[in-house]
């Protein structure tokens, strides 16, 4: 359970450093987010799944 916590921990700290440092480039990529097609963002979604799966494996065998 400590892992876990200390990864959500991790990811708050990732997702909220470039709205901290840099609101407004932020704030235009998300809009830019929002006009691309659902299914690129699918896509997009399952590679970064699959790729934090990868890096879990890799450092937890």
């Amino acid at each position: 359970m400590d892992d876990f916590i200390t990864a959500l921990g991790l990811v708050c700290i990732l997702e909220g450093l470039p709205w901290f440092a840099v609101p407004d480039r932020m704030r235009a990529w998300m809009l830019r987010l929002g006009a691309m097609p659902p299914r690129l963002l699918r896509v997009t979604g399952l590679g970064l799944m699959l790729t934090g799966l990868w890096l879990v494996w890799l450092v937890r065998r």
